[in-house]
This record gives C-alpha cells, structure tokens and sequence, in this order.
C-alpha cells in the first residue's frame, strides 16, 4: 500500500514535470474583409511559399524584407501588406515573417485566406 506522502510527491513531480515556464509571444493576425479602402494608403502584397518570398512579384530574402518593406513606406503614414498564403507554407514560416515585418512602424498586415 502506497503511503499519502507517495502520492503527494507523485503527483507534485507529475505537475512540475509537465508544465512549461516558457513565456509566448503573441502575433497579431487580421483576417481579410470586405471594407472601404483608402486612397492614401499604400499597399503591397506578399505572396509566401515554404521555399519562395515574393514582395509585388519580385523575389526577395527574409532577411530582407523588413527593409524593402520599410523602403517602400518612408513617408510614415500607415501601409498595408497582404499575405497570400500557399498551400504548403508551414506555420513557422508565417511567423518568421510577421516576426521580421514587426519592425516597421505604421504597418498593418493582412492575411488573405
């Protein structure tokens, strides 16, 4: 028979074991809908596969789209970037971009389903 103090630690070593401490950060997503748009503002489009990045059809390096992005909007008002998934992008792909693009004040990225 198992004493009350085994099962105490038992289940003490089970919570600790299985509980993660590490800290999430969020990413703010926002679906594609049907609205107004406005005539100020500019947009581009990035289309993003599991092994290709286009920005406005042109091939570029994840490593450099935060600055052409950031190049293209230098007049400080607010831009818009829509994200054309394929159907083959992972996941981490995705936020490896929203991660990059994070960097660029006054910018609002959209993703198109």
């Amino acid at each position: 028979m198992t004493s009350l103090i085994d099962v105490i630690f038992l289940l003490l070593l089970f919570f600790m074991l299985t509980s993660t401490f590490s800290k999430f950060s969020e990413i703010e997503l926002m679906n594609a809908a049907s609205g107004s748009g406005s005539e100020d503002s500019l947009m581009l489009f990035v289309s993003l596969g599991e092994d290709s990045l286009m920005l406005n059809a042109q091939n570029v390096d994840m490593n450099l789209i935060a600055g052409l992005v950031e190049a293209l909007a230098k007049d400080g008002s607010r831009h818009l970037v829509l994200i054309n998934l394929n159907d083959e992008t992972s996941s981490q792909r995705l936020v490896d971009l929203l991660t990059s693009l994070r960097s660029v004040k006054g910018l609002q990225t959209m993703i198109l389903s």
